[in-house]
């Protein structure tokens, strides 16, 4: 599955950070720690020009906590990477954001220069509310819904940082199969970017593999159903999903589950591992190198004829 989702604000927002990157010291990018490289733009490495960035794994109060630590340990492993883990109520740690941000850009900070961070990250995943954290009042819109910020902004905040909000974009196209259903079923893709009913079976597929024992303390179910279908079947019966004659509204089915998600009402919850990750870069590391091969050897069939 490949979803083109890239409205006229988003390409504006590209081309305003391009713009603007060469007066930024450091890159504040906040992630959801549910699906910490599916809600990676790969767009921030290029656009960000080798500036220092801190990621942060927003929303961890949701997310598996032995999973978060998998990918902290992981990010913070890479050149040019410092990762944290933040939920919205752990205030000490937010107040401690601008002063990492400071260390990643010591020559800056040690002439005690104003150091100017940029905050992106994909829609949904907290940005907003962050920001209004740091500045300590209500300042970027909040809302549950993606890409509420629409142009960008500049604060100063107290302690010698100055932070440009960036609106929150996706990339033009999201061509993993699995990442794109784990952002429409996280909210961060607008439920109407995609047909809900499949990223509702995608979700019950997750859960059944990943996390059964919470569908059936949830549910209420005697039995794990044995495939999504019946899944949502149950949830349809059990949910005030039955249409007359004893027919399923999937799609009921679809939204109690997929609201149980997002919510956190399913429990603690992250969609990808660090392992998994490894073995999808494997494979297509391995799928670049025959690609080659084949067209070298193309190439060598050509010269002899």
């Amino acid at each position: 599955m490949t979803i083109n989702w890239f409205p006229g604000h988003m390409h504006k927002a590209r081309k305003e950070i391009a713009k603007v990157m060469d007066e930024i010291d450091a890159v504040i990018e906040v992630l959801d720690a549910r699906l910490p490289l599916s809600s990676e733009n790969p767009l921030v490495d290029s656009l960000r020009k080798g500036k220092p960035v801190l990621k942060i794994l927003n929303k961890s109060d949701l997310a598996d906590p032995k999973r978060t630590a998998e990918w902290l340990e992981f990010l913070n492993g890479q050149e040019g990477i410092t990762a944290i883990a933040l939920s919205q109520d752990q205030k000490k740690v937010i107040q401690k954001i601008p002063d990492m941000c400071k260390q990643m850009v010591p020559a800056r900070a040690n002439k005690e220069r104003t150091v100017r961070a940029m905050i992106m990250g994909i829609p949904n995943v907290g940005k907003s509310t962050l920001i209004n954290a740091l500045l300590g009042r209500r300042i970027a819109k909040v809302g549950n819904e993606p890409a509420v910020t629409k142009n960008q902004k500049r604060y100063t905040l107290k302690n010698g940082m100055a932070l440009s909000d960036t609106p929150g974009f996706l990339w033009p196209k999201i061509e993993d199969y699995d990442s794109g259903y784990r952002l429409a079923s996280s909210g961060a893709i607008r439920d109407t970017a995609i047909e809900y009913e499949l990223v509702g079976q995608y979700a019950a597929n997750f859960l059944l593999q990943d996390y059964p024992q919470r569908l059936l303390e949830r549910y209420k179910l005697k039995e794990l159903p044995e495939t999504n279908t019946a899944l949502l079947d149950e949830i349809g019966r059990k949910r005030g999903g039955l249409r007359p004659g004893g027919v399923i509204d999937v799609h009921k089915a679809c939204e109690v589950l997929l609201n149980d998600l997002r919510s956190g009402k399913l429990g603690l919850i992250t969609f990808e591992t660090v392992a998994e990750w490894e073995e999808k870069r494997a494979e297509a590391e391995r799928m670049r190198l025959e690609a080659e091969a084949a067209e070298a050897a193309e190439q060598d069939v050509d010269r002899k004829q």
